[in-house]
């Protein structure tokens, strides 16, 4: 093959025209450009593209090398610049989604397995003891809230966002604590929220420290939410959903659920929300068959309406705050009050969303 000496850029991600290079590189391999693309690296033949790779946050995507150019070196040559490029920001605990397929060649790399969902997709990372690092981090939190005396404790677990913490969270917590001896509730982590991660886990501490019986866990990388799984590689939205709940059971039910004793897990109903009840209909199937219960609790009213966070944050965006009061604990709405609380309620009054 005849060839040009290969060039490496850094490509704009706000210029249309190299960003309509990268779509269409992307669509002639199967693939689309995820969402949260932050930064980017393609290798050219001359004008042509012939490998890319990008960044989202501690998640390697998008990673694609033209089939005249493979087994050139060019996917180690991608990862080794995205690799250097994460550790400058700060990430060194580093992920992939990518095609089963494609998993001997991300292990030669340094890649990992985490979990797997056959034929759709494989989760790895750059540390052979991360997620064990995270069951012995979780279990040590566990120990200094409710050390262990012996016996069967069966737990319950409740995984939230809580973008921000309201009654309803509460209420599905303090029934769901109600009916085991331990409750471990995992508050996602990552800022695709208006509230960030740590306002959010601090909000749900502090909404319920009343219970002798909570242990309060970040999600870290291990808790996957359907904002942050990529669905580049999967064409139909069914199939995202339903992979993405597959993938984040299986993860809960191979490692966390053995490592604590659960037994027990608590979901809020979505009577309205087609992706939730897929979600909802996978983790019934994958953990009946673990012997972990799945039970869905009835949303609280107020005034008739459920209590969301969602209607939180219309209320705030239509500046109506003295009406959030009656959705929210007392600790979310000093919260709200707060100095700290102004650049959230600003964002969310200029751009709400809906995540």
């Amino acid at each position: 093959m005849c060839y040009v000496k290969l060039t490496e850029k850094i490509l704009t991600l706000k210029s249309n025209a190299e960003m309509g290079q990268l779509k269409e590189f992307l669509k002639k391999q199967n693939l689309s450009l995820d969402a949260d693309v932050e930064y980017t690296i393609a290798i050219f033949d001359g004008q042509k593209m012939v490998a890319t790779g990008s960044l989202g946050g501690r998640i390697l995507k998008c990673i694609a090398v033209d089939e005249e150019y493979q087994n050139m070196g060019l996917s180690a040559k991608l990862v080794t610049h995205l690799f250097h490029e994460a550790y400058s920001r700060g990430n060194t605990h580093l992920f992939i989604y990518t095609k089963p397929k494609n998993r001997s060649i991300f292990s030669d790399l340094g890649f990992f397995p985490v979990a797997e969902v056959p034929s759709k997709v494989v989760l790895m990372e750059n540390r052979s003891a991360g997620i064990k690092n995270y069951l012995k981090q979780i279990i040590q939190e566990k120990e200094q809230v409710i050390p262990d005396k012996g016996g069967k404790n069966r737990a319950g677990a409740v995984i939230v966002n809580c973008n921000p913490f309201t009654l309803g969270h509460q209420y599905l917590i303090e029934y769901a604590a109600s009916k085991c001896e331990t409750l471990h509730i995992f508050v996602l982590q990552e800022d695709k929220s208006s509230f960030p991660s740590a306002v959010r886990y601090r909000l749900v501490k502090e909404g319920v420290k009343h219970l002798d019986n909570v242990v309060v866990h970040s999600g870290k990388d291990y808790i996957i939410s359907d904002a942050t799984f990529p669905s580049y590689f999967i064409k139909e939205f069914h199939d995202v959903v339903e992979t993405h709940a597959r993938l984040d059971i299986d993860i809960f039910a191979n490692y966390i659920a053995p490592a604590l004793g659960i037994k027990k897990r608590f979901v809020g109903e979505e009577p309205c929300c087609k992706v939730t009840s897929t979600y909802n209909s996978v983790m019934q199937e994958i953990l009946s068959a673990r012997e972990i219960e799945v039970q869905v609790i009835p949303r609280v009213l107020s005034e008739t309406q459920p209590i969301s966070a969602s209607r939180v944050r219309d209320l705030i965006h239509a500046g109506k705050l003295h009406e959030v009061m009656k959705l929210v604990p007392e600790t979310t709405y000093q919260f709200l009050l707060s100095s700290e609380a102004k650049g959230i309620i600003q964002r969310i009054q200029a751009k709400h969303t809906k995540t």
